[in-house]
């Protein structure tokens, strides 16, 4: 099998849960993590006789998206009935839209190794979400909980322009970071407020026919998308390249397998009997309505790494990873403005905190501490109360137990020793020890500083000043 002769053809369809307190069609809370089956009514449980009313933030959350990603937005829209069967859908259809979409049209960018490159919108919709399937493995069966069904969604469709798994995470990133910035979604890839369908199609080189597409469903994982794109590639090519068609049909992905399995043959939209919500009128948008929203936007990543880049001299790679997260960038802004360090606060995010992140696998929102604790923690190391290398500890106790900076270095005894008789004393220790070590710097060899240094902050537990250190060192092997 060789992938030089295949094209790969990707479009994604991105469900955002939007950050609204109550759900699209009813007043229930959508707040997450509720007990089974406690945020709901008859609207949402689909009770006979119930009506839908359309939440109007809905609506202006779906135009922000809009604006933020270049879409035009549509003056005259509308909500349809989408019909499938399914355990969690309580009315046996979901309100969605069809043919007249809020948003057409848009764009969003993504740097690759070739420049900039964008990837087409085609639409953005609103729609509620369905419930949940809890599935019992003592019992046997599956439970329903419909706390979820109800709560308001924005579907992002791409074009199929995207042509690799890199571009594809690229791409999620980038509209994750947008929904971020505007604050329409927490997008929660955890709690199932940010996820994708991921459409995938191989073609030989030189087609120009589609080839044939299968979805896996449901996706809230960058690696998991990004694996699972891999292998559907492979699983398609290996396919044609013996002789074989590939199905359209739905999938599902098993992370632990690292494989995907059908669901069921692909449904097109003829199947779900697409037609007008005869319980909710036509939703007409104002000039003046789009344009208020439009004013109200804040600014997006794009142009805060540009400032980024002018105002703090920020480098191309570090605007990138501040800026791409709304959360990161917020701590960074907030921090910087109260130590004014810049700099400092740049490299404990770029280094340490991103490290923690990876490491943890947390997202930027779940990231237990402030900018004023990150400032605090830069103005300490700035005072001399504290060393870097003390620092960093600090910094992990503020993950593992989130709490001031100042008290854990006093329940610790972490307070940097500057103290001038101290520090000779530590100094004139390390030297009478290491002989050789003084014998190798006055023969030249400078690396040989460092290592009595090292020494001395062993001793000290990493609580001498690096500074004075060094100037004492310096003095002492002069003599």
């Amino acid at each position: 099998m060789s992938r030089d002769n295949y094209e790969v053809i990707i479009g994604l369809e991105v469900h955002a849960e939007l950050s609204t307190k109550t759900k699209i069609f009813c007043s229930c809370p959508t707040e997450f993590g509720a007990a089974p089956n406690t945020h709901v009514c008859p609207i949402c449980m689909a009770m006979p006789g119930t009506l839908p009313v359309l939440n109007e933030k809905v609506v202006e959350y779906a135009v922000k998206a809009g604006l933020a990603t270049n879409c035009e937005i549509s003056r005259d829209s509308k909500n349809d009935r989408k019909n499938y069967f399914y355990p969690d859908l309580p009315k046996a259809y979901q309100i969605s839209q069809f043919d007249k979409p809020l948003c057409e049209h848009g764009y969003v960018e993504i740097d690759t190794d070739e420049g900039k490159k964008r990837i087409g919108l085609t639409r953005i919709h609103i729609e509620e979400d369905a419930g949940k399937l809890n599935h019992d493995d003592f019992g046997g069966g599956s439970l329903v909980d419909l706390n979820r069904a109800g709560v308001p969604l924005i579907e992002i469709v791409s074009e199929p322009d995207i042509r690799s798994s890199e571009e594809a995470e690229k791409y999620l990133r980038k509209l994750k970071s947008i929904l971020e910035y505007i604050e329409v979604s927490d997008c929660k890839m955890q709690e199932g407020s940010l996820r994708a369908d991921v459409n995938v199609s191989v073609r030989k080189k030189g087609d120009t026919k589609f080839g044939t597409r299968t979805e896996t469903k449901n996706m809230n994982s960058f690696k998991s998308i990004t694996r699972e794109i891999e292998y559907e590639i492979d699983r398609q090519i290996d396919i044609i390249e013996d002789g074989g068609e590939v199905e359209q049909e739905t999938l599902r992905w098993d992370d632990v397998s690292g494989k995907t399995f059908p669901m069921r043959n692909k449904e097109d939209a003829e199947d779900y009997r697409y037609f007008p919500e005869p319980d909710l009128v036509a939703i007409k948008l104002s000039e003046e309505y789009i344009e208020n929203i439009k004013k109200s936007l804040p600014e997006l990543p794009e142009s805060r790494k540009q400032r980024y880049l002018e105002e703090y001299k920020l480098s191309e790679k570090d605007a990138n990873i501040i800026t791409s997260s709304k959360y990161l960038s917020d701590l960074f802004e907030g921090a910087t403005k109260i130590c004014n360090n810049p700099k400092a606060v740049n490299n404990w995010i770029i280094s340490d905190i991103s490290r923690i992140l990876n490491e943890t696998e947390m997202e930027p929102i779940e990231i237990p501490f402030d900018s004023k604790q990150l400032a605090k923690l830069v103005m300490l190391i700035d005072k001399g109360t504290i060393s870097s290398s003390i620092a960093k500890k600090v910094l992990v106790e503020m993950f593992e137990h989130p709490r001031d900076p100042e008290d854990i270095i006093d329940e610790k005894g972490w307070v940097q020793i500057s103290d001038e008789g101290a520090i000779k004393d530590v100094v004139l220790k390390v030297l009478e020890a290491n002989p050789q070590s003084v014998a190798d710097y006055k023969g030249g060899k400078d690396k040989a500083l460092g290592y009595l240094v090292g020494q001395a902050m062993k001793e000290t537990r990493g609580k001498a000043n690096p500074q004075m250190l060094n100037k004492m060192f310096l003095e002492e092997l002069k003599k």
